[in-house]
């Protein structure tokens, strides 16, 4: 799977425009959906740190921690904005962050408490997707013209996933 850096390469447009929305509100906001020990969903809102080395995330103890840890695929999708519907969506594996260079440097910038029992993760991305709804948004306005949503996304070569996600056009 890509790092961050390497989708960032690969697709600077897109990696703008997700970067973008996840940070549209100023920290990185969104939700990380991970996976239960009974293979169900669990959504939670987290603050994504974005670098231009990498996608990361500081996880507490919790549930949450314990599924990445467990099982590290995650999928995050991005808070919607408030004037429009766009929304932006990665999905991939989340990796402990085992480097404690890389942990204090980041720890320092955010000032991560080091009281608090937290984990450092990288997102690892396989799929990236940003969806454009225009200016009127998702929803049907009688009186506003549709505009048609526009999806881009980017796959990760290295895994061979090439088909579209599933009802995307």
């Amino acid at each position: 799977m890509a790092s961050w850096s390497q989708f960032a390469a690969a697709e600077p447009r897109l990696a703008a425009a997700v970067r973008a929305l996840l940070q549209q509100y100023g920290p990185g906001l969104g939700y990380l959906a991970t996976v239960r020990p009974d293979g169900g969903p669990r959504l939670h809102p987290v603050s994504p740190v974005i670098t231009d080395e990498g996608l990361y995330c500081f996880v507490i103890d919790s549930p949450k921690r314990h599924d990445l840890e467990r099982d590290g695929r995650y999928a995050l999708h991005s808070y919607p904005p408030e004037e429009t519907d766009d929304e932006a969506y990665l999905s991939g594996v989340a990796v402990p962050v085992l480097d404690p260079v890389v942990i204090n440097r980041l720890a320092a910038a955010l000032h991560a408490s080091p009281t608090v029992d937290w984990r450092l993760f990288e997102l690892m991305i396989e799929v990236v997707m940003i969806r454009r709804h225009g200016p009127a948004g998702a929803v049907l306005m009688p009186t506003a013209p549709r505009a048609r949503a526009v999806t881009q996304t980017w796959h990760d070569p290295a895994t061979g996933l090439s088909r579209p996600l599933a009802g995307v056009r």
